[in-house]
């Protein structure tokens, strides 16, 4: 599997696997414009909504023989246009509500996971399985590539997201983009744009600067479409300075179709649709409009044509978007189901768990597990089971028995208000992995009980969940009392290590009382396995923060949730006077230490940096060696920050890189920085200020090394 998808990676970077440059001159589009000219208008309007096909109480019966999935547009036969099916594809290919009886799939990480990794090669590797099992199953576009800042670290989605920083989300979320399309499989991006909580996701009003925006959520974008070239865009429900993203004249006209020169199309998410002139402001196709008041983008939308309101030229180059990224991905081939290789697949996905899981505390070595300990009790999380994974859309089968706890909830997303634990058991791969340790589980119902429990041991892992879902925010407070939990067992033994499975940060009110922390994150269907791999050192973790740790509410730019408690869909705006100071950013900016720093992780060796070099000019870079100086193989990912700017501080990551070395082994990384990172949005477009960068490396937002500094001349910067 490995050889195979960086043999892809290999492919991209030469030029074989389709992209989407956007030239007048691309094949693609000469053949989406051919085949344009040759459509009736009733199949121009028929590309232009489309259904989910999933029986609903309550709305319009589903035509019959459809595959029951997330989105369905009726192809043309007679042009070769095939049926679009489209499948939710977050955390692997999506069975809504088990409607498909018996399909189950590869379930993958947590994004957040997959960004912690810090590996565009990895990042596209699990792109590509995805895109290979939809393709298998007879889909031909994944509701993929979310690349949503974490601008707040209780969002209930960001588990699906690539972190808080620009280049990072982009980066990670376009390598997977372009993996899904090495497989024949259009992908979209998503949710452009300001999606950045759940409460009231219909009804808020995001409201942002411009300049900081094009900084912030805005790059991010930029550069996963850059870098990922997605068929498709999937607009937002919320508003952004006070119109609907799927309604944006400026998002979706100005930035992305002009700014950006764009040359996909635009869907709606599904229930985002309420005007017929959102199609005149740059939406190109209505999604699931069943779930909308009605289907805008047919009748109403012709109705619209015929008065002359809206050009029918608007109509073929809405249709022209869709063919041409059809073509350009090979999208267009008749979908054939075939078999799938769910062994390598699963060897994959541990892979990317092994590289994602954090160490964020190791004190005093008492991790990895010494194979000579005597017993070890396990506590808590369902671990004799296996492990958590997030809800909502994203929700993958995978193969074997899991444990579903239902939860109960309100409104359309109660029915997604269920636990799910995938079957990979940390206590048995443990017991595996250590076959002369006795290791006992204790569910931790009863903390006094679990406390005994680990006074007789030698050692204490306590296993500690959070669940998050799509259509709800969490909280930075473990629930379910885990943390009297955790809090008790280690004032019953000091030797205790705590695992968090999680979808988001939380805070450590016992932090000083344990030993070890591991962040696994939702680490996927292999994820016991994989946590068991890094607790007793057969794999060193070499996984970062791709999101900071925050001490408490009081720290962030907004203490509490903006309408929590409120009624669905009450309208409600939101000043993120923050800006483009996400994340570790803010911190920076307020002179705030967090719980722990973005980019932070520890390691089972240690390296060293050295030879700094930093070049200017109009292709910049970060150059310096890095040295494992440890007893251990293991990975290192040195990080690039920009610190200031004539003397004026600021914080940004401009390059990353990861790095595996063998103890003594050395080695030169360069990282390319995109010019856009040393830029400011001014109204002109981005503009570099002349005079003198500086420019630190080190192992965190925080931890940082020497700073070097570079003279760059003013200059504007084009895409």
């Amino acid at each position: 599997m490995k050889t195979v998808r960086l043999g892809l990676v290999a492919a991209l970077l030469s030029g074989i696997v389709p992209c989407f440059p956007a030239t007048a001159q691309d094949p693609a589009d000469a053949k989406a414009a051919a085949t344009e000219a040759k459509m009736t208008d009733v199949e121009r309007f028929q590309l232009l909504h489309g259904i989910m096909p999933i029986a609903i109480p309550g709305l319009p019966p589903i035509p019959p023989g459809l595959k029951s999935t997330a989105g369905f547009v009726r192809g043309i036969p007679r042009l070769g246009i095939p049926d679009i099916y489209e499948s939710d594809a977050s955390l692997g290919v999506v069975n809504p509500f088990q409607s498909r009886k018996g399909d189950i799939s590869t379930a993958l990480p947590s994004s957040l996971l997959l960004a912690a990794t810090f590996s565009p090669d990895l990042a596209f590797a699990s792109g590509a399985l995805a895109g290979n099992e939809a393709r298998s199953k007879g889909f031909n576009v994944l509701l993929a590539g979310g690349v949503n800042l974490a601008r707040d670290p209780r969002n209930g989605r960001n588990f699906e997201y690539a972190g808080e920083d620009p280049l990072l989300a982009g980066t990670i979320a376009g390598a997977s983009i372009s993996g899904v399309q090495s497989e024949h499989v259009v992908s979209t991006v998503k949710h452009f744009a300001l999606n950045d909580q759940e409460t009231l996701r219909q009804s808020i009003d995001a409201r942002i600067e411009e300049k900081t925006f094009r900084e912030s959520d805005l790059l991010a974008f930029e550069i996963a479409i850059d870098r990922g070239h997605p068929g498709a865009v999937m607009c937002a429900y919320n508003q952004v300075n006070g119109a609907y993203a799927c309604g944006s004249d400026f998002l979706l006209n100005k930035v992305l179709k002009a700014d950006w020169k764009y040359p996909g199309w635009v869907m709606s998410d599904w229930g985002a649709v309420h005007d017929v002139s959102y199609f005149a402001k740059g939406l190109d196709q209505q999604s699931g409009a069943q779930l909308d008041k009605e289907t805008y983008f047919d009748k109403p939308l012709q109705d619209e044509v015929a008065a002359g309101r809206v050009p029918k030229a608007r109509v073929s180059d809405a249709v022209r978007r869709i063919l041409r990224s059809l073509y350009a991905v090979g999208a267009d081939a008749p979908l054939r189901e075939r078999p799938i290789d769910f062994a390598a697949h699963a060897n994959a996905v541990r892979k990317i768990a092994d590289a994602g899981i954090v160490l964020l505390k190791n004190e005093g070595g008492i991790l990895p597990l010494a194979a000579n300990a005597k017993s070890i009790a396990v506590i808590g999380g369902h671990a004799d089971v296996g492990v958590i994974s997030g809800g909502g859309s994203s929700q993958v089968t995978p193969a074997g028995q899991v444990l579903l706890l239902p939860l109960g909830g309100r409104g359309i997303m109660s029915n997604w208000s269920k636990i799910l634990y995938m079957p990979s058991s940390p206590l048995k791969a443990l017991q595996a992995a250590l076959p002369r340790t006795n290791i006992e589980f204790d569910s931790g119902y009863v903390p006094e009980e679990a406390a005994a429990f680990a006074a007789h041991s030698d050692l204490a892992i306590v296993f500690a969940t959070q669940w998050q879902s799509e259509g709800v925010d969490g909280s930075l407070t473990l629930p379910e009392g885990q943390d009297a939990l955790i809090d008790a067992v280690a004032t019953a033994n000091p030797n205790t290590i705590v695992v968090l499975e999680t979808g988001n940060p939380v805070k450590m009110p016992w932090l000083g009382k344990v030993k070890g922390v591991l962040e696994a994150w939702y680490p996927g269907q292999g994820g016991g396995e994989a946590i068991a791999d890094v607790l007793t050192g057969a794999v060193n973790p070499g996984g970062r923060l791709p999101i900071s740790f925050p001490t408490d509410e009081k720290d962030l730019p907004r203490r509490t949730i903006p309408g929590l408690g409120l009624p669905e869909k009450t309208a409600l705006p939101i000043d993120y006077d923050e800006g483009a100071n996400v994340g570790y950013k803010w911190y920076a900016a307020k002179g705030v230490k967090p719980l722990f720093a973005f980019g932070e992780g520890l390691s089972y060796t240690r390296f060293a940096h050295s030879g700094l070099k930093i070049s200017g000019g109009s292709d910049p870079s970060v150059t310096l060696t890095v040295k494992n100086i440890g007893e251990r193989s293991g990975f290192d990912v040195p990080q690039a920050y920009l610190v200031s700017i004539n003397g004026k501080p600021v914080r940004r990551l401009i390059g990353f890189s990861r790095v595996e070395l063998a103890p003594g082994q050395s080695r030169t990384v360069t990282m390319k920085v995109d010019r856009r990172l040393l830029a400011d949005w001014t109204d002109k477009g981005w503009a570099i200020a002349g005079g003198q960068y500086d420019i630190a490396t080190g192992q965190s937002a925080l931890d940082l090394d020497e700073v070097m500094s570079v003279k760059l001349a003013a200059q504007m910067v084009s895409r």
